[in-house]
């Protein structure tokens, strides 16, 4: 499935949609250490893709991850299903395709948003391992075996590539594991966020107020015969129109949500209730902790559709405002269609005991035999579930109906990489951060500058959103923008920092008075897509301390250890615990119980 999603976007090229830049190789400048102007939200993602691109091409990097979030979110969440429900091979495959054939997934890619589906992709293993850990503490009084904390840890940490996701992973794992493990969770939470958190408290750009008209920007938002809180039940609602299949601008949206949520319905009994015969073998604290799970991530699930929903009425647009102007750090919130996330391995949950539920009804009618007999049709149940799931979204296939599609850089921005290469940051022309090239299809994209070269480029952070500008964080960068357009002298632009200009051909936005400031620079490349001009004179130093960077640096190595340690302790773990004979291990325990 995976595959089938991404299929076009795994030829050559980038990843360049909106929100998502890849480029051949990105750097370690200040904002990618999260100490630029701008608020740290690709935390530490920028400094993860800038260190990888240094041994493999950063456009390879980022679609391998992206690959394999979504893998990993079919992955785990199958494992859920097997571990909380007990059920067999069909249904866990239901689970496993709610988990990646969903709108929260197709407007996620169609949005940009690669990085964020890497912490999508950790929910289900967080849940998983959290849920056995709490089971552990309270069949055998112990604090869990060493490798699923690993395994915890490692999950965290790369959930915390984004800071939402960071967030997203956190709940989850606090709301799972248990009084006894919350302490250690919170503290491996605090560990594998410290990338952006760190960028926050020295930049303290998270220090300051957002501006409030982003969150009736970012609000959830209704879609067709919908209204907003059935698109969000649906698993979509994102706040931009643009960023969404052709099937959910339509009627059709309204059929597709009504199949998901009754496929959903014919579990939620199941997953709600005191459990099957199937659990039969597990003791009966294992059977009360695994129930305790599903009811939780049931209700994890409807809070997290309705507040959102709630978010978008006019009350709760007032209330994420009064947040964002007087939370530090609120801002991070006012997408509130993200949270819909949490609600996802729930769905899956009640989709794949809805599955073995028709099953055995079938058999009962059918064929006479008890429900609870092998001879179940679950398979047969699997094959109508997925076949309706995969109906509910039909132009989710070979990169959400095309619109996924590698993308060539011209040779002229290598140019430029190259040549950028002294002191100074670079101010980039037309105004504004959004782009739309002649290489790179319909939608804006994000400016790729940012990414590609090894100089900070200053960015003001002002999206355009619904027909209006969200003020962002850059004041030296708007300084800069509002210098150029005003043809100011290039003496100025080398006072505030800047001893680059870079101007982008062949994208729409404004220019203003540039001329009159591009005339006292020198030039040093020009080509149809990209010219590059020197600011002549001394460069006033604006980068950011060297003792923030080495702090920060830290954050981010500490971030480094926990994934890789984390991950391998887990590995090495699962390796030698197969080794152990089944009798030797704990019956009660749902960690050592085979599925059906």
């Amino acid at each position: 499935m995976a595959l089938i999603v991404l299929g076009p976007l795994l030829g050559s090229g980038y990843l360049l949609l909106r929100d998502a830049v890849s480029t051949p190789r990105s750097f370690l400048t200040d904002s990618a250490l999260g100490l630029g102007d701008a608020a740290p939200r690709a935390v530490p993602q920028d400094a993860l893709i800038a260190v990888g691109s240094a041994v493999v091409d950063g456009g390879l990097l980022v679609k391998a991850m992206l690959l394999a979030a979504l893998w990993l979110a079919g992955w785990g969440t199958a494992c859920l299903a097997r571990d909380l429900l007990r059920v067999s091979l069909g249904p866990q495959l239901v689970a496993a395709t709610v988990a990646i054939w969903n709108p929260y997934v197709a407007e996620r890619l169609l949005q940009g948003h690669w990085s964020l589906l890497t912490g999508y992709a950790a929910l289900p293993w967080i849940a998983l391992l959290a849920t056995r850990l709490r089971a552990r503490s309270a069949t055998a009084g112990r604090v869990g075996a060493l490798g699923t904390w690993a395994g915890l840890a490692g999950c965290l940490a790369a959930a915390g590539l984004t800071p939402t996701g960071s967030l997203l992973a956190g709940l989850m794992a606090l709301l799972l594991v248990g009084k006894r493990n919350l302490p250690a969770t919170a503290a491996l939470w605090i560990v594998s966020a410290a990338p952006w958190l760190t960028a926050t408290a020295l930049s303290g750009a998270g220090a300051e107020p957002s501006d409030p008209a982003g969150v009736a920007a970012f609000a959830a938002r209704a879609e067709p015969w919908l209204g907003t809180l059935g698109s969000l039940a649906g698993l979509g609602g994102i706040w931009n129109s643009t960023a969404v299949p052709g099937s959910r601008t339509t009627f059709f949206a309204l059929a597709a949500t009504v199949l998901l949520l009754a496929l959903v319905a014919t579990g939620v009994r199941a997953v709600l209730g005191a459990g099957t015969d199937s659990e039969s073998r597990w003791g009966a604290a294992a059977r009360s902790e695994a129930r305790v799970a599903r009811r939780r991530l049931v209700w994890l699930a409807v809070v997290a559709i309705v507040l959102p929903a709630l978010g978008a009425t006019g009350w709760g647009l007032s209330a994420g405002e009064f947040l964002v102007t007087r939370v530090p750090g609120a801002g991070l919130l006012r997408d509130t269609q993200k949270f819909v996330a949490l609600a996802v391995p729930a769905y899956a949950l009640c989709a794949a005991a809805g599955c073995r539920v028709v099953g055995r009804w079938i058999s009962t009618k059918v064929d006479g035999v008890s429900a609870e007999s092998p001879r179940a049709r679950t398979g047969g149940a699997a094959v109508l579930f997925l076949a309706i799931v995969f109906l509910t979204l039909p132009d989710l296939a070979w990169g959400v109906g095309g619109a996924l599609r590698p993308v060539q850089y011209p040779a002229g921005w290598q140019r430029v990489a190259d040549a950028v290469d002294a002191p100074g940051d670079v101010a980039v022309l037309p105004g504004g951060m959004f782009r739309k090239f002649r290489y790179s299809g319909s939608a804006p994209v994000l400016d790729p500058a940012p990414r590609m070269l090894k100089r900070d480029v200053l960015q003001t952070g002002e999206l355009p959103v619904r027909g209006g500008v969200v003020s962002g964080e850059g004041e030296r960068a708007r300084k800069v923008e509002n210098l150029l357009l005003q043809g100011g002298s290039a003496n100025r632009l080398a006072e505030l920092g800047v001893g680059w200009v870079l101007v982008e051909g062949g994208t729409p936005g404004p220019m203003g008075e540039s001329k009159t400031t591009l005339a006292q620079l020198n030039p040093l490349f020009a080509d149809r897509d990209v010219q590059l001009y020197r600011v002549p004179g001394e460069i006033a130093a604006h980068d950011a301390p060297a003792a923030n960077r080495r702090l920060s640096g830290a954050a981010h190595l500490l971030w480094a250890a926990l994934l890789a340690s984390g991950f391998l302790t887990a590995a090495i773990h699962s390796v030698t615990r197969r080794s152990v004979p089944r009798e030797a291990e704990p019956e009660s325990h749902p960690d050592h119980d085979n599925a059906d």
